[in-house]
C-alpha cells in the first residue's frame, strides 16, 4: 500500500508559512516606500480673497488655474471659517490658534524653537493696506514668529496708469489727488496699467519666496508668504483686466426688502442704499472686474512659488497649505467689504496639499485655528496645549469625515456655522438663523419665526458649549435688558 506524507496538517502548516512569508515581502516593499517624511512647510495666504470666485470653489469665469491646480493635488476644504472678520483678529487668531487674544507661541515661533528656518514675505500679521505696502514697514508683524522676514512695497492706488476711483465715479490719469491710505473711499479703487507687474508688491513676494526656497532647499523651513490682492486698491497689469470686461459681470442677486429682516448688528458698515456705489450699478460690475483681475494676478504668483517648489524637487516633503484671512462682500445684500458675519465674510479657501495623502474634497467644518496644530501633527511636532484648533489629518487622510460640531467666528457678538445652518448671535441679544441647505444666499432669516425656537435653543446650547471650551464669556443682553439699562443710566432720555 501506498503511503501519503503530505497530511492535512502539513497542509495547513506549509499554508501559514507562505502567508508569513507574503507578509515579509509585504513589510519590506513598506520599509522601501515609506510614506514621504513632511520635513518642509509652504503657507501662503491671500487678502481679502472670497472662496467662491476660484474655479475650484465653483466660479466658471474667473480664471485661477495655478490654485486649481494645486486643489487638485490636495485636499479642499468645501466649509473652512475664519474666526475675525477683519485682518488683524483673523490672522492673529490663525498664528496663535486661538480663538481671541494671543498666548505663549505662534505658529512661525514654534518651528523656529524647533530649529526650523523660519521666513515671513509680505503680509502674514496684519498691515496696512495700502498705508504700510507703500512706506515697506513690518505693521503689526511679531519679530518672533521668524529667523528672517521681508516686506514686499508697492505704489498701490499711485500706481501711473488708468485709475478709477468708482463709488465716486473718477477716473483718471493723474496721480493728484488719488484715494490712498486712510481716505475714506480707498476701498473702491482700481488701476490697471501697461506694465508686466514686476513693481507690484505680489510679484516682488513671489520672486523673494523663490530665492529663498533656492537659499535654503536643505533646511527645514516654514516659509509664510502673504499676498495682499486681491485687497483693495485692486492694481494689476491691464492684462489681467482684459479677461474681465464690466459689461460682462453679472453681480450677486437681490431681493425686495432683503436688509428688513437683518438686524442693525448684522449689517455691514458699507451699504449701497447709503453708499455713492448704489447710484452707480455699471460701476459695481467694473468693481467685479476689478476683483477677479487682482485675483488672476495673486494666482499666477501662487503659481510662481509652486513650480519652484517642484523644480527644486521639494514637493515631496512640503505641506503646502493654501487660505486667505476672510472672505468679502461685493453687493451682496447690498453689502460691501467685510466685519460681518455673513457666509462670504466668514467663509474662506482652504487647500492643503500634502504628500502621501489623499486627494479630493472634504465637506466638514473647519476653521483657520486647525491649521497650526494640523502643520504640527504633519511634520512630527507635539502640539502646544495652549492651542485651541483641532488637527485636520483624520480628514487629510480620510480616517474621517467630521472632527467638529461648527465654527466659531466673532464680529460684534458671535457666529456659529454647522453644515446645516448658520446661528449669529450679537451683543444686543438680536438674533439671525438660516437654513444653508435651503437658503445659501442667507435671504430669509428664520430666527423669529414661531417654529424656530426649538431651532434656537438648541444652536444657542451648542454655541455656549464652544464659547465655554473656548474659554470666551459671551456678553449679551436682550433687548429689553439693554432699554432698561440704558434708561436708568440716562432717566432724562424717558422725556425726549
Amino acid at each position: 500500500m501506498h503511503h501519503s506524507f503530505i497530511t492535512p496538517t502539513f497542509t495547513a502548516r506549509i499554508f501559514i508559512l507562505t502567508l508569513q512569508l507574503l507578509a515579509c515581502v509585504a513589510l519590506k516593499g513598506e520599509e522601501t516606500n515609506p510614506q514621504p517624511k513632511i520635513k518642509n512647510v509652504l503657507f501662503i495666504i491671500s487678502d481679502d480673497l472670497r472662496a467662491n470666485t476660484l474655479g475650484c470653489y465653483g466660479d466658471r469665469f474667473c480664471k485661477t488655474p495655478n490654485i486649481d491646480k494645486l486643489a487638485r493635488a490636495g485636499m479642499l476644504f468645501e466649509r473652512a471659517y475664519c474666526q475675525g472678520t477683519s485682518c488683524g483678529p483673523s490672522r492673529r487668531s490663525l498664528m496663535f490658534s486661538r480663538y481671541q487674544g494671543t498666548s505663549k507661541v505662534n505658529m512661525g515661533q514654534y518651528f523656529r524653537e524647533q530649529g526650523w528656518y523660519t521666513a515671513r514675505v509680505g503680509k502674514i500679521y496684519h498691515m496696512r493696506v495700502p498705508g504700510d505696502i507703500i512706506a515697506g514697514t513690518n505693521g503689526e508683524d511679531i519679530a518672533s514668529s521668524w529667523t528672517e522676514r521681508f516686506n514686499s512695497p508697492g505704489l498701490e492706488a499711485h500706481t501711473p496708469g488708468d485709475y478709477a476711483c468708482l463709488n465716486l465715479n473718477v477716473f483718471t490719469e493723474a496721480l493728484e489727488a488719488r484715494e490712498s491710505t486712510k481716505m475714506p473711499n480707498r476701498m473702491f479703487v482700481t488701476v490697471q496699467y501697461d506694465g508686466d507687474g514686476s513693481d507690484q508688491p505680489d510679484f516682488k513676494s513671489a520672486n523673494k519666496a523663490i530665492e529663498l526656497l533656492r537659499k535654503h532647499r536643505e533646511d527645514p523651513f516654514f516659509l509664510a508668504v502673504g499676498l495682499v490682492r486681491p485687497h483693495y486698491p485692486m492694481v494689476a497689469p491691464r492684462e489681467y483686466f482684459t479677461p474681465y470686461p464690466w459689461q460682462e459681470m453679472q453681480l450677486p442677486s437681490q431681493q425686495t426688502g432683503d436688509l428688513t429682516d437683518i438686524p442693525k448688528a448684522g449689517q455691514a458698515k458699507t451699504i449701497s442704499s447709503t453708499n455713492p456705489i448704489g447710484k452707480h450699478p455699471d460701476n459695481q460690475r467694473r468693481m467685479w472686474s476689478g476683483y477677479y483681475a487682482s485675483v488672476s494676478f495673486m494666482d499666477e504668483q501662487v503659481g510662481k512659488i509652486i513650480n519652484e517648489l517642484d523644480a527644486l524637487g521639494l514637493r515631496d516633503s512640503t505641506a503646502i497649505v493654501f487660505t486667505s484671512d476672510h472672505g468679502y462682500h461685493l453687493g451682496d445684500h447690498q453689502f460691501w467689504q467685510k466685519s460681518n458675519l455673513h457666509e462670504q465674510v466668514l467663509r474662506v479657501p482652504l487647500v492643503m496639499s500634502v504628500p502621501g495623502l489623499p486627494t479630493g474634497r472634504s465637506g466638514a467644518v473647519v476653521e483657520l485655528v486647525d491649521i497650526y496644530p494640523t502643520v504640527c501633527e504633519l511634520t512630527g511636532q507635539r502640539v502646544p496645549d495652549e492651542v485651541q484648533g483641532t488637527s485636520l489629518v483624520p480628514l487629510l487622510n480620510k480616517s474621517s469625515n467630521q472632527i467638529k460640531s461648527g465654527a466659531l467666528s466673532f464680529h460684534n457678538g458671535f457666529s456659529l456655522r454647522t453644515p446645516e445652518w448658520h446661528y449669529m448671535r450679537y451683543t444686543d441679544g438680536s438674533r439671525e438663523l438660516y437654513d444653508m441647505n435651503a437658503d445659501p444666499g442667507e435671504f430669509t432669516n428664520l430666527a423669529k419665526t414661531a417654529d424656530a425656537t426649538d431651532r434656537l435653543q438648541q444652536l444657542e446650547r451648542v454655541l455656549q458649549t464652544r464659547l465655554s471650551k473656548a474659554g470666551i464669556k459671551a456678553k449679551i443682553q436682550n433687548q429689553k435688558e439693554r432699554k432698561n439699562r440704558k434708561s436708568v443710566q440716562n432717566p432724562e432720555s424717558n422725556k425726549k
